[in-house]
């Protein structure tokens, strides 16, 4: 058991550590889903011990007519789609922070499938009326989605469209952020039965009840971010991840080509993934698109900032509305140890409408050093790894159940613990 203290200690002279991973939090969610759509149970086995999923849970079998999602916004996404099929009105609501992450193109595309659905606060906003109708779907299909938004509102339409009496046929307009994500609805319902086809910037869903089939959820590549870190800022690490697959439905299993760059090579087995450090040299500079694996992008970047490589990012956008605007805090935490993120000026896009954000600078860590994590648990576990190259401490290290329930224990073994 880790005791109450905030400050993180570094321990270990060389790391060699096995972990078992958490299943997916956002395979789990997909799969929750579509039990409960499914008329008969099934097992999920390896299912996420995250506090989203344990939400979504509860609120999928819920009998209450207000639900409140707090700040899980996979469950609060997927949920506002899944409400429409039912025979009941409920009102759906999350915490502060949820009611200002917008849900108006969500809205938008189920109100064409004939949806009747209120705000009954800020238009395009959380919480939401959601009120029957019989004929949902019955007098339209066929829908256009901006492709820049978030993959959960198209994925939330996916995961529903077998129980609309047409179905669903989504055009995607522009080119597709978080892709990896659709991708996996794509492939788990198919693994259930669902009458589906992705082409180019098309998704065709026939009407067709899900197959109940027992499922094991792969571990969090998300998760296995952190350890990836840890292991670029030691001086001698091997730590084997169980559960990860090569062949993985996560978008995230992109860290073994980035962190090739960072001195930490991979190795498949059986059971997962072993990662080592190497001597490399590293680069001046790493650039990369976030677009598909935005989920990273804090880790990443705190990696690089220990390391004194500077990066160019894009692929960002997203970031501003998730549990806090994490492009903002990322700027301010790094500030504290002198490395700067900025937004570069449009001029330099050249014919793009990509925006670049530029970080520069190596962490100094001064005695007291405190990172402020926003209610935001990748704030904490994307820092926290900072432990390895000086002392730290987090405001609140308690955020990080919301994804990865057992972190602190798990870090406890590759020699990161909070203590006095």
């Amino acid at each position: 058991m880790v005791n109450s203290s905030n400050t993180l200690l570094f321990t270990l002279e060389s790391i060699k550590a096995s972990i078992v991973l958490e299943g997916s939090k956002s395979i789990s969610n997909r799969v929750l889903m579509i039990r409960r759509m499914c008329g008969e149970g099934f097992d999920i086995e390896h299912i996420s011990a995250s506090e989203d999923t344990k939400i979504l849970s509860r609120l999928l079998w819920s009998d209450e007519e207000i639900l409140d999602a707090g700040d899980a916004g996979t469950t609060f996404r997927f949920l506002t789609s899944y409400l429409c099929t039912l025979y009941t009105a409920k009102v759906l609501t999350g915490s502060e922070r949820m009611r200002k992450r917008p849900i108006g193109a969500l809205v938008s595309a189920l109100r064409e499938l004939g949806a009747n659905i209120e705000y009954l606060e800020e238009e395009g906003f959380p919480p939401l009326k959601i009120s029957p109708n019989p004929n949902l779907g019955l007098d339209g299909w066929q829908i256009t989605i901006p492709g820049d938004i978030s993959s959960q509102f198209i994925s939330s339409l996916m995961l529903v469209a077998p129980m609309l009496p047409q179905g669903i046929e989504i055009s995607i307009d522009g080119p597709i952020y978080s892709k990896p994500y659709i991708a996996m609805t794509y492939r788990i319902m198919q693994r259930f039965g669902a009458n589906i086809e992705f082409e180019g910037n098309t998704i065709s869903v026939k009407p067709k009840r899900y197959e109940p089939k027992t499922f094991y959820v792969e571990g969090d590549w998300s998760a296995a971010s952190y350890y990836f870190s840890i292991c670029a800022l030691s001086k001698k690490c091997e730590i084997e991840l169980i559960g990860l697959k090569e062949d993985s439905l996560q978008g995230d299993a992109i860290l073994v080509k980035i962190y090739k760059k960072l001195g930490v090579e991979t190795e498949f087995t059986e059971q997962g993934i072993v990662i080592r450090k190497v001597e490399k040299d590293l680069p001046a500079m790493l650039e990369w698109d976030f677009r598909d694996c935005p989920d990273i992008a804090q880790t990443v970047s705190v990696t690089l900032a220990a390391l004194g490589v500077s990066g160019l990012f894009s692929g960002l956008e997203s970031l501003t509305i998730k549990e806090t605007d994490r492009i903002a805090a990322l700027k301010t935490e790094l500030s504290k140890g002198d490395v700067s993120l900025i937004e570069l000026p449009k001029r330099l896009s050249g014919q793009s409408d990509t925006k670049y954000y530029m970080q520069e600078g190596k962490m100094k860590i001064n005695p007291g050093l405190r990172i402020d994590t926003y209610g935001d648990h990748r704030m904490a576990m994307a820092f926290a790894p900072l432990a390895i190259v000086g002392r730290i401490s987090l405001d609140d290290p308690t955020v990080v159940k919301k994804s990865y329930r057992g972190f602190w224990n798990d870090l406890e073994k590759v020699g990161i613990s909070l203590g006095e």
